[in-house]
């Protein structure tokens, strides 16, 4: 491997580890040969969301040329080009390692431009467009490095594991999106629970939720949670030297589930992080069950179907 591609993956491993600690230890199971390829679509992903999402001095306008400019060059080098950027050639190396959709590139970089002029969606069914290209995406992207004995019936549950992953953290990160003028909470949730945007933005400044937020987040916690019952029969579909990463994954992410639930449903009270202890203990019993050993650690309930 030449030193600029090697260079471009290093700095995708390490936008993965600074940035997706969770998703970072889960990938630490996986076969070396692949967590490069895990890494390459993390830093993916990650780069098009901080164009986005951490240059918010810029006006909307510059923020959607700086993607636009980006996302051209990124396309060019699907077309063969020479790319002058410190982490597209490991994407585009990933891409033609898998022969990965392209489609999906292309549908998750639209949804990165829809962030710079949608601020909130009126039904579930536009979320669900929008999550679409933002993380069910992820999913399909995943599976042909992932490995699957049955390719066809994994690829929905690997989409639904997207929604689930993503609709977990629209659920922790109420209050920052809030700050960037976003709500992925559907509107029509917040009128059945009688939340208005205003309440939301008092809740974050007073930093608690009311008694009626609290039933809107349980609300939304519940329904991602069918997003990973979904997504459970799945992994056991993935090759074997892949399930421990993906149960890992599934369960720490599903654990900040808890920890919402653990804090009374106030997404305001605090940023819900699923403690170091657990996540390393989670990591250990999935390791130990890939290999076969007793599980005997404690730790948190694995859904049945993982393990089937």
């Amino acid at each position: 491997m030449d030193t600029e591609l090697t260079a471009a993956y290093d700095r995708c491993r390490e936008l993965h580890r600074r940035h997706g600690r969770t998703y970072y230890l889960a990938t630490r199971l996986l076969p070396a040969w692949k967590r490069r390829h895990v890494h390459a679509l993390y830093g993916f992903t990650r780069y098009a969301d901080e164009i986005v999402d951490r240059t918010d001095e810029l006006p909307p306008a510059e923020r959607g040329a700086r993607l636009a400019e980006w996302s051209d060059r990124f396309v060019a080098g699907l077309h063969g080009e020479p790319v002058d950027d410190p982490l597209l050639p490991a994407v585009l190396h990933t891409i033609a390692s898998f022969d990965l959709d392209r489609t999906d590139f292309t549908s998750f970089l639209g949804s990165m431009a829809m962030d710079l002029t949608v601020t909130s969606y009126p039904t579930y069914d536009d979320l669900l467009n929008y999550m679409d290209g933002s993380a069910a995406v992820i999913g399909t992207m995943m599976l042909p490095i992932l490995g699957s004995s049955d390719p066809a019936a994994a690829r929905e549950p690997a989409r639904q594991l997207g929604f689930a992953f993503q609709l977990t953290n629209f659920i922790r990160d109420v209050a920052e999106d809030l700050d960037r003028g976003r709500t992925y909470l559907p509107d029509e949730d917040l009128a059945r629970f009688d939340v208005t945007r205003d309440e939301l933005l008092a809740a974050r400044a007073a930093g608690r939720a009311t008694p009626t937020i609290r039933e809107l987040i349980e609300y939304e916690v519940r329904r991602a949670q069918a997003h990973y019952a979904t997504a459970a029969p799945g992994i056991p579909l993935l090759t074997p030297a892949s399930q421990s990463c993906m149960r890992t994954a599934y369960a720490l992410y599903g654990g900040i589930l808890d920890e919402v639930a653990a804090q009374d449903y106030d997404v305001f009270a605090r940023r819900a992080v699923v403690p170091r202890r657990r996540r390393m203990t989670v990591a250990v019993r999935a390791l130990l069950t890939s290999t076969g050993t007793p599980v005997t650690v404690p730790g948190p309930a694995i859904h049945p179907a993982l393990v089937a």
